[in-house]
């Protein structure tokens, strides 16, 4: 009879393990490494504007690692040039090509959006009958965390296409002919 009750035991206490595992494996705490940028044509403006979507801690932990800063962004203390560095960061990170040629744009700016910061740039003087292809290289916080992903969505005049850029695939391509 102890035999069994022992057997018993053990089969309880395994059961019991496998039951339990699930449960802790969940209970840690998982940190979601994510930017997202949206690439439209303004036919109106004739420009692409985009907007990127990045968390607020993630980039701050990267400015600070890549520049010596604290910019306490989104607080009353808040650097006072925060967005020399946000500017200077995104121009080395972000790359937009148009028919081969990477193409300037303009820093618009920044507003906050609770924990995220969304960044609106332009490029100016596009002219879309001309434009065969669009390639967006989006390297932000690549450099920072290991499991960085950066959705690029391209939305222009009905053609639509999104990429999850990581580390090692960088860039996302859109052609229109």
């Amino acid at each position: 009879m102890k035999r069994r009750t022992l057997n018993t035991m053990k089969s309880l206490k395994k059961v019991f393990l496998i039951l339990l595992f699930p449960l802790l494996a969940f209970t840690t705490a998982h940190k979601f490494y994510v930017t997202v940028t949206n690439i439209a044509y303004s036919e109106k403006d004739k420009a692409l504007q985009i907007t990127s979507r990045i968390f607020i801690d993630d980039l701050e932990k990267t400015l600070n690692e890549r520049y010596g800063i604290k910019g306490r962004m989104a607080t009353e203390n808040e650097l006072k040039d925060i967005e020399v560095y946000i500017e200077k960061y995104i121009r080395s990170k972000f790359i937009i090509t148009i028919n081969q040629e990477q193409r300037e744009y303009t820093y618009i700016g920044k507003k906050y959006d609770n924990d995220i910061i969304v960044v609106y740039l332009e490029v100016p003087e596009v002219n879309y009958p001309e434009m065969k292809s669009i390639s967006a290289t989006n390297e932000m916080l690549t450099d920072m965390f290991d499991e960085q992903q950066n959705v690029v969505h391209f939305k222009l005049l009905g053609a639509k296409k999104s990429f999850v850029l990581t580390r090692d695939n960088n860039k996302g391509m859109l052609n229109l002919e």
